[in-house]
């Protein structure tokens, strides 16, 4: 059997099995994609018959083309789930992969922004045209909630309960519940009762936030709204939808929210994931204390 047809069911696994998200997805099969093609160009066998070996080669060929600590850790991951697959259905006979270690790296503390950054964010959408109130609906949602872009834009306007104030979100086929602060179900009330009605293509359209074709907002869309209003706030800081999220659950520790309850509203499956904001609060205390402390 060829390449193509030990990619295909690795495919749908992820799809079928795993519930991979659209981005796993897209990683996963990338990496498994370039390894085949790194086999074929340098005349080796397929997936199926690659040794230890090999991909010990293919991983110190990553290393010497310059890649990243984090995208050769990825291809690791990626070649270890594949062949842990291969082997649970009995397309390989032993899994290869038991010699390569991802190389050790400090992890990266994600950027946040500052309470007065945000606020300078989500003051600029200007609420005198259809685009101005979505907008401002949009962030307001995005920072009261800490959801990934995917989940913002994947939302139907049955997932909001304006009346008692929270939202319900789908990850990987969970659900979970998420209060709203006032302002959010103020923007929210404002773009769903007057501007959505008027923007929508058809009248059974279920998507709560849609472009200006009336059809349900992408993820490019809306990676483009936020970077427009960036520039806007002329804040210096790299943001992008995530940003939003960081900012949400470092904001929630810093006054005084516990780890188990940011865990539950971001959807992490491990606290291990939540927990990389206390070393953030901690990182910044300690800037804090450098910069202002006289003796410091």
């Amino acid at each position: 059997m060829d390449n193509s047809f030990y990619y295909d069911r690795f495919n749908q696994y992820l799809v079928n099995v795993k519930k991979a998200s659209s981005n796993t997805l897209s990683s996963y099969l990338r990496d498994i994609r370039q390894f085949g093609e790194y086999l074929s160009s340098h005349d080796l066998p397929g997936y199926a018959e690659a040794d230890e070996e090999m991909l010990c080669d293919y991983i110190a060929w990553l290393r010497s083309s310059g890649k990243s600590v984090a995208t050769v850790s990825r291809n690791i991951a990626s070649l270890k789930c594949f062949y842990s697959f291969l082997l649970s259905q009995k397309l390989v006979d032993a899994n290869p992969t038991g010699k390569l270690v991802p190389d050790k790296t400090t992890q990266k503390l994600p950027q946040i922004l500052t309470s007065k950054e945000v606020e300078l964010l989500l003051e600029q959408p200007e609420c005198t045209d259809p685009k101005g109130y979505r907008d401002k609906a949009m962030l307001e949602l995005l920072y009261a909630t800490g959801i990934r872009v995917s989940e913002l834009i994947s939302l139907n306007i049955t997932d909001l309960n304006l009346t008692v104030g929270v939202v319900r979100c789908f990850s990987h086929d969970k659900e979970r519940f998420i209060p709203l602060y006032p302002a959010a179900i103020r923007a929210l009330s404002e773009y769903t009762e007057f501007i959505r009605p008027q923007m929508i293509a058809r009248d059974d359209e279920p998507s709560l936030f849609v472009n200006v074709n009336g059809e349900r907002m992408s993820r490019q869309g809306f990676w483009k709204i936020i970077k427009s209003y960036q520039v806007k706030a002329h804040i210096d800081k790299d943001i992008t939808p995530h940003t939003l999220r960081h900012s949400f659950a470092a904001h929630l520790l810093e006054n005084g929210a516990d780890l188990r309850s940011i865990q539950e509203m971001l959807g992490h499956a491990d606290i291990s994931s939540t927990q990389i904001y206390s070393q953030l609060v901690k990182k910044q205390l300690k800037d804090v204390y450098n910069k202002s402390h006289p003796r410091a």
